[in-house]
């Protein structure tokens, strides 16, 4: 199949015309609308330094449904010591900055290059995308961020300088959506880590039916009203 090249419309090929690996298009900007677009159609942006911006659509997609969360004997500890300090929506940019940062010094190679910080950066202060952070003795510590669209919790990254931290926060996250009827969070591609803590891959076909339906629904409130 060809690679979709994306103009000024915003507009994205059918998902299901991606390749095997899962990339769809090529192009476009990393503007505010053009992302909501994106992601309402299961579609993310991920692309090394230096190239283009790339739009992915895998299949099969990795999801955690709230209710299939696994907690593991040790983790349940740490939550019940209660070691760490939950926040949402305090330090987004930390966050992302922070996922990027754990990545370099790790001597990978990382997607969130400065254009794309900066695009996230918007989405929160534009109150799409949110961060869950955990702390140590006042000090930011791991945490999340992605976007929320309904009762969809797109997971884009997460970070941990000590043990466990970023896992407390998914669980914390997963506690406020766990109520919610078909909440989802998608965790895009999938990773052995995720899968232990309850995710599981479906078929992108049932991934976009599902989403379809929970993007639509009402949000109770879950998400302070500021911005960080």
């Amino acid at each position: 199949m060809a690679i979709f090249s994306l103009s000024k419309d915003l507009v994205f090929p059918p998902p299901e015309l991606a390749e095997p690996d899962g990339l769809l298009a090529i192009g476009g900007d990393l503007s505010p609308r053009r992302l909501l677009v994106a992601y309402r159609h299961g579609i993310f942006p991920w692309y090394a330094p230096g190239t283009p911006i790339l739009w992915w659509s895998p299949d099969p997609r990795l999801v955690l449904f709230p209710r299939e969360l696994k907690i593991s004997h040790s983790l349940r500890r740490v939550l019940k010591k209660g070691r760490f300090q939950v926040t949402y929506d305090t330090a987004f940019r930390d966050v992302i900055e922070a996922c990027a940062l754990v990545r370099l010094r790790k001597g990978e190679e990382t997607w969130l290059v400065p254009e794309m910080i900066e695009a996230y950066h918007r989405l929160h202060r534009l109150g799409a995308a949110h961060s869950v952070e955990t702390w140590l003795d006042g000090r930011l510590v791991g945490g999340l961020y992605g976007v929320a669209l309904g009762r969809v919790f797109f997971g884009e990254s997460m970070f941990s300088l000590v043990s466990d931290a970023s896992k407390v926060a998914l669980v914390h996250l997963v506690e406020r959506l766990r109520a919610l009827d078909e909440a989802i969070i998608d965790c895009q591609v999938s990773t052995e880590h995720l899968k232990r803590m309850g995710a599981r891959e479906i078929p992108r076909s049932e991934f976009l039916q599902r989403l379809q339906v929970a993007i639509f629904l009402p949000t109770p409130y879950l998400w302070p009203t500021h911005a960080a």
